[in-house]
């Protein structure tokens, strides 16, 4: 760990804590692997401050936005369980800043993923179930001006994530031409299918577990997967009402708190 990588953690910290958002931490954080070294530094702190880790999310799983950053692959963050709202639940204005929402698949595993290489069967083996679920990704850098060294950083850009309540065991989905839509107020804003996300959501399951094995912190039974999006984010208002569904996998829903409503500020 460098000077460096203490004041890009610093300036994300700040980010958090005020609710605005920061300058870039690229000009802090040299490279891929100076990014993930940022990501594990936030990791431990807030571990420390008593934080629980329930899973991992992958980004970055749509070839366009690959293109677009100049990568060949995607990335990963920690989800948290403070982090996971209940499905048709209410988020508070600032709780995320900068918010989007994109529809995923979430994998939730029985068993461990220890190997050094994995196959498809083997995250099939070890997934207990899958569920609908909504992202709602923020970013602590301003204007969402990001590279991939910035979103690595930043926790692959994390905000909060809703799960669906209705678990379905993936031999009842065929998950690769999964359809989604996601509706605000009854108006389609996204659509998508499940070989959006690296051809399959399993692809990209299968992706992270041997990334994460590779670096000593594989994924373990009890984990929370969100698979990656399965089409367009959408940027989110105060006053939105959002709802997604995946066929095969049901549907999930968020809300967001007007400012200075009667929620937010009983809150």
């Amino acid at each position: 760990m460098t000077d460096n990588h203490e004041a890009a953690a610093a300036r994300l910290l700040e980010a958090y804590a005020s609710g605005r958002p920061c300058e870039p931490v690229r000009d802090l954080v040299d490279g891929v692997e100076a990014a993930y070294a940022v990501q594990s530094l936030l990791t431990e702190r807030w571990l420390a401050g008593g934080r629980r880790l329930a899973g991992r999310k992958i980004g970055l799983t749509s070839r366009a936005v690959q293109r677009q950053l100049g990568v060949g692959s995607p990335d990963f963050g920690a989800l948290f369980a403070d982090m996971a709202v209940p499905d048709g639940e209410e988020i508070p204005a600032g709780a995320v800043l900068q918010p989007r929402v994109e529809a995923e698949v979430a994998l939730v595993l029985e068993r461990d993923l220890p190997h050094e290489r994995h196959t498809v069967a083997d995250v099939i083996h070890a997934t207990a179930f899958a569920l609908p679920a909504i992202e709602v990704v923020g970013s602590r850098i301003r204007d969402w001006d990001i590279t991939l060294a910035d979103t690595v950083a930043d926790n692959a850009s994390s905000g909060l994530y809703v799960l669906g309540t209705r678990p379905v065991p993936l031999r009842d989905v065929d998950l690769r031409l999964a359809g989604m839509v996601i509706e605000r107020r009854g108006e389609q804003v996204s659509t998508g299918v499940g070989t959006a996300c690296l051809g399959h959501p399993l692809h990209a399951a299968v992706w992270l577990a041997d990334t994460l094995a590779a670096l000593g912190s594989p994924l373990r039974a009890g984990d929370t997967v969100l698979t990656g999006a399965l089409g367009p984010v959408v940027p989110v208002a105060p006053g939105d009402v959002l709802e997604a569904r995946i066929d095969g996998l049901g549907d999930v829903r968020v809300a967001f708190v007007q400012a200075g409503s009667e929620q937010e500020e009983a809150r």
